[in-house]
């Protein structure tokens, strides 16, 4: 079995976790929460990622929960924090498991060295001692204890709000930490938006972060049938508070690529992620692309921005025929293909 290297520090230190009722949170892709049930009473999970629940929710022993806030009952006596690749996401993270689960509760946090986790000790100071165990394979392991009483968590003070204008609307943007552009508007999705034809029919923002582009979409289109999709919780809701504060309706779904949507649509259309954690990661927008036929109507329309450096056009003529390159500047492309 492969595990990350944060993983791997985790299984040196094994003895913290025995016989206690852990709850394992943050930035993993790896399945060692089952091997952590060996050492462990019990193992839960708390993810804001799709695809991850999917993939824990398989096993039986692991009580998987999945969303922007862990609000289910949950019987926890320590936690295991990976360390995400945002500050303030770990901050978020910390701040929601300690006030739910509070006084006393034990706190394993480990992560690579490049993601900021040694700023966990400043991060955790407010809440109690945090010691440092273990350093190898470029990560670092912590343990502590929540001894001063964390205050109540409320998901709405976490909202960052920022006005854009783009392609001659006025919106105001609202997201949580760790959703793509938190705070600042993306040039890539500017591009896209300035580029984008009159829409009709069905129409599915791919990868939708805080909503930015959904919310341009529904606003200058007022009669399209939209859907928003990521594979991120907090980009979820944060795609819903950008709708609710701009009076502006779609529906929005969790998926992991096409799973959870139904199609067929009019457009399919998205600023597609290319990283997940610390790597590059190709494999969704790869996966979006291939299967992009079966979920557009005939006649419907593929359009995406991307990095130039990024080989998508290939992809692109294979899965649909063609690919244009409808907008370019020294830095993006907009790709654009018909079923």
């Amino acid at each position: 079995m492969s595990y990350t290297a944060a993983s791997q520090v985790v299984a040196r230190q094994l003895e913290f976790f025995e016989n206690r009722k852990v709850l394992v949170v943050g930035e993993l892709s790896d399945s060692f929460p089952l091997e952590l049930t060996q050492t462990a009473k019990s193992v839960a999970v708390f993810t804001t990622n799709y695809g991850y629940h999917r993939s824990m929710s398989r096993h039986s022993q692991i009580q998987s929960y999945f969303g922007a806030e862990l609000v289910d009952d949950a019987d926890i006596d320590m936690i295991l924090l990976y360390w995400p690749k945002a500050k303030a996401e770990a901050e978020y993270l910390l701040a929601m498991v300690l006030a739910k689960f509070g006084l006393q509760t034990e706190i394993c946090i480990v992560g690579e060295n490049r993601s900021g986790v040694r700023s966990a000790e400043k991060l955790f100071n407010p809440y109690g001692p945090l010691t440092k165990y273990d350093s190898a394979r470029r990560c670092s392991f912590y343990w502590g204890r929540c001894d001063n009483a964390a205050p109540a968590f409320e998901l709405s003070s976490w909202f960052r709000s920022y006005p854009i204008k783009v392609a001659g609307t006025e919106l105001t943007i609202r997201s949580l930490p760790g959703v793509f552009s938190h705070g600042e508007f993306d040039k890539g999705s500017e591009l896209l938006l300035d580029t984008l034809p009159k829409l009709h029919g069905k129409v599915l923002d791919f990868g939708c972060g805080a909503g930015v582009i959904g919310a341009v979409m529904k606003t200058n289109n007022p009669d399209i049938d939209l859907e928003l999709s990521d594979i991120s919780a907090l980009a979820i809701e944060s795609a819903r508070d950008t709708f609710k504060v701009n009076n502006l309706e779609a529906r929005f779904t969790a998926t992991d690529v096409y799973v959870a949507l139904e199609g067929p649509y009019d457009y399919l259309i998205s600023n597609p992620p290319f990283h997940a954690g610390l790597k590059t990661f190709y494999a969704a927008t790869e996966d979006f692309i291939a299967q992009a036929p079966q979920y557009l109507k005939p006649e419907g329309q593929l359009i995406i921005v991307a990095n130039r450096f990024l080989r998508y056009p290939p992809l692109i003529e294979a899965s649909l025929g063609s690919c244009e390159t409808v907008a370019s500047t020294n830095k993006f492309n907009i790709y654009a293909a018909k079923k």
